[in-house]
């Protein structure tokens, strides 16, 4: 009997109740209570909804109120010391204040979940940390499932990936605080198993990483240790082949497997072949992280050839489940009532892809849904034939695309003067990254709008009005290059793709970033261009107010593809080049209305590269050129930024460097100005703009502290070459935080400034 299985759930609830109750809380209109008892109706009810799929393996602690990562590290009690933390059980709101920071502790630092645009908390660890059992949620949420009659997998961040994923905030050995960590785990599998968990889900995704070593023998260990508990281990990779890794993961004395089948279909074979038999292998068949149906007679090859590899005997140790959590997806395709019929016939999300993996374990057992398998196809042709799809006069000049068009002349060093004399900012010139905060006045009166109940005309008066009032702020303050605020744009992504051909958009469809923080990606299903002017009327506007150049704001290409659910039938760099044409021609209208500066945001070029080395240079390669691509139209005197989030700029500085933007603005703050040092190693020659400001926490730095973070970067920076920013945009912020610190961060730079100018005019020493 082939089983089914899902590893992973949406958190947020179908209307985003736990965002909503987060809110609630973080602002003091709730209780505690209140909090947990909207998150116990919410694992409730999608421990139910995964019941009723016919799933046999539910997975039980993937829910959380903010992140796993930190679940995990709440859960080995490794609390930073700046939170002043005694040790032992870490209370909510220590819990919450670990990522939202204090008014004397900044937050955590988050990055991404391997190659998603989820976000996770970095563990904080040093040579001396110790490990101790500080919470029950696993054992509480397994035996919460029990009372409710439902039977649950527990899954649990694999220790070795956890350690991997941290930061040795004093340079030791990550690794040598693995038997430490192992006790922990042992605890919680010994807990499990007396409360009646018969298997534990451990998630190793470094198992598709670039292993050295060390990493190997850490798996090794772990799991020469773990694998004796009494309980059996799901292991489980996701994101990719496990590739040179197989040998590695046959030897490791679990009890399952889990592959993805989807992003590797082609390891099939050699997984069945090297997996111990009698191990149960779980086959990720359906896509966990885009929402196109699944071809359900192509997973179904899948399996019988994996039957026939595994030997007819080893039968029942098959099991279908998606390729990795559904966290990666929206909830339900049922919410969705706006959609036309045939772009809806073509998708999956959540709950739909709990269907199919059910579908295709009965069909294995002989139970084939004969009609829900005649719809799939029919749905699949649909979409192949669709004229919706291919544009000629797209494909035509794509392929017009030549190397020269993505090159720009002159070299920066002569492009920085005539921008210099031109734009005759000071030294230290301060601006923002882009949005300004998005108002509770503002998202009602947006959807009212939408609703019908307030006109197009009173709409743009009500935005044009708040961009007026956001320039005359901002000249009030002093910032050198101001930004129009964004207030017309719901997200910087949805809202390109409302004005391209080639992308269709949801009502419901959210997936979570980070924390509470939820995004609704645009589907891209066809062919993509731009009709006509999408950013030149608010740019234009904003200029009006200030004597001072005005940014030109649009999200790059790479970014617009990688927090988009993308087409799966051409390759995304095709995709990609499309978009980037589309926004050469944005950039070229603003040039021609007199945009001196336009900042191209390619926040998303880290998140796309491919986990395996050997794949960086084929992505590299095409997403620079598709930024230079939307960059090189214009003339030497236009300054060009983009910015960056959260990144480990060490592995890709080349390509950013080969981007040739000339200002990149990035996310440091949190990190204390450390991602500097890879400009710094590289000798990056351009303008950069590092964060002083961590805006992903209500914590208002003081000026004092930005200061102090300014002098750091002019430790390895030349004044001529620094830009004072924010980390990112301010639009989840309230006006309430925003004002004061970028009020400090302009003192903060102008301060900075007068003492370089005092230097420079104090004598040298005889």
């Amino acid at each position: 009997m082939i089983l089914a299985a899902n590893l992973g759930f949406p958190r947020m609830g179908s209307h985003r109740e736990l965002k909503t109750a987060l809110e609630k809380y973080w602002k003091g209109a709730s209780s505690a209570e209140e909090l947990r008892a909207t998150a116990a109706a919410l694992r409730a009810r999608h421990w139910l909804i995964q019941q009723r799929a016919g799933l046999a393996h539910i997975p039980v602690n993937d829910f959380s109120l903010y992140d796993q990562m930190l679940d995990t590290t709440a859960m080995l009690g490794v609390v930073p010391p700046r939170f002043g933390h005694a040790g032992g059980h870490v209370p909510l709101d220590l819990y919450f204040a670990m990522v939202r920071g204090t008014a004397s502790a900044p937050a955590m630092e988050m990055t991404k979940w391997f190659d998603t645009n989820y976000h996770y908390i970095v563990p904080e660890l040093t040579a001396g940390t110790a490990f101790t059992l500080s919470s029950n949620k696993v054992l509480d949420e397994y035996n919460e499932a029990r009372f409710l009659g439902i039977q649950t997998r527990p899954v649990l961040i694999g220790p070795v990936t956890y350690l991997a994923l941290a930061r040795m905030t004093d340079g030791s050995d990550r690794w040598s605080l693995l038997p430490r960590l192992l006790g922990v785990y042992r605890e919680v599998l010994g807990a499990l198993a007396r409360s009646g968990a018969d298997w534990v889900q451990i998630d190793e995704p470094v198992l598709v990483t670039d292993l050295d070593e060390s990493a190997a023998a850490a798996l090794r260990s772990s799991y020469a240790l773990l694998g004796q508990s009494p309980v059996k281990i799901m292991l489980a990779t996701y994101f990719g082949a496990v590739g040179d890794n197989l040998s590695l993961l046959a030897q490791l004395p679990v009890a399952g497997v889990h592959v993805d089948l989807v992003r590797a279909p082609g390891q099939l074979e050699e997984v069945c072949k090297t997996v111990p038999q009698g191990r149960l292998l779980s086959l990720g068949l359906v896509g966990g992280r885009n929402i196109w149906k699944t071809a359900l007679t192509d997973a179904e090859r899948l399996i019988e050839r994996a039957r026939e590899w595994r030997g007819a005997k080893e039968e029942s140790s098959l099991m279908v489940a998606p390729s990795c959590s559904l966290l990666h997806v929206p909830m339900d395709l049922g919410d969705e009532t706006k959609l036309d019929a045939e772009l809806k016939s073509w998708l999956a999300f959540a709950v739909q892809k709990l269907e199919e993996v059910a579908a295709l374990a009965n069909a294995a057992n002989g139970a084939r849904d004969s009609v829900y398998f005649l719809e799939n196809a029919r749905a699949l042709g649909s979409r192949a034939t669709s004229p919706r799809i291919h544009d000629p006069a797209v494909a035509a000049r794509l392929k017009a695309v030549t190397q020269v068009m993505a090159e720009r002349h002159p070299p920066f060093p002569e492009r920085i003067a005539l921008q210099q004399a031109l734009l005759k900012l000071p030294l230290l010139p301060t601006t923002s990254i882009g949005s300004l905060p998005q108002t509770a006045e503002l998202r009602d009166i947006r959807a009212r709008f939408k609703k019908g109940m307030v006109s197009q005309s009173d709409y743009e008066r009500f935005l044009e009005d708040k961009t007026a009032e956001a320039m005359r702020w901002q000249d009030e303050i002093g910032i050198d290059v101001p930004v129009h605020g964004e207030f017309e744009r719901n997200d910087m992504v949805e809202y390109f793709g409302e004005q391209l051909k080639g992308f269709a958009f949801t009502e419901r469809a959210w997936v979570q970033s980070y924390g509470s923080r939820c995004v609704k990606p645009p589907i891209i299903f066809g062919d993509v261009s731009r009709t006509a002017p999408m950013t030149l009327h608010w740019t234009k506007l904003a200029q009006r107010y200030t004597k001072k150049p005005v940014k030109g704001m649009l999200t790059g290409p790479v970014t617009i593809l990688q927090w988009s659910f993308v087409r799966d039938d051409q390759p995304r760099r095709d995709t990609c080049l499309q978009i980037a044409l589309a926004i050469r021609d944005e950039v070229l209208d603003l040039e021609r209305a007199g945009v001196k500066i336009i900042q191209i945001d390619e926040a998303a070029l880290r998140e796309g590269l491919p986990i395996r080395k050997k794949d960086w240079a084929d992505y590299l390669g095409w997403a620079v050129t598709a930024f230079r691509l939307t960059a090189s139209g214009v003339g030497a005197a236009t300054q060009i930024h983009t910015h960056m989030c959260y990144s480990q700029f060490n592995d890709i500085i080349g390509a950013v460097a080969a981007m040739d933007a000339d200002v990149i603005s990035i996310e440091t703050s949190r990190s204390a100005m450390g991602l500097l040092e890879a400009f710094v190693d590289y000798s990056y020659p351009n303008d950069i703009g590092p964060g002083v400001y961590d805006i992903h926490s209500p914590r208002v730095p003081s000026q004092t502290e930005m200061e102090a973070l300014l002098e750091k970067a002019l430790q390895v920076l030349s004044p001529q070459q620094l830009w004072v920013n924010p980390d990112c945009g301010l639009k989840t912020r309230g006006w309430a935080e925003v004002r004061p610190a970028l009020v400090a961060m302009v003192a903060a730079a102008r301060a900075v400034r007068q003492k370089l100018q005092a230097a420079k005019a104090r004598p040298e020493p005889v």
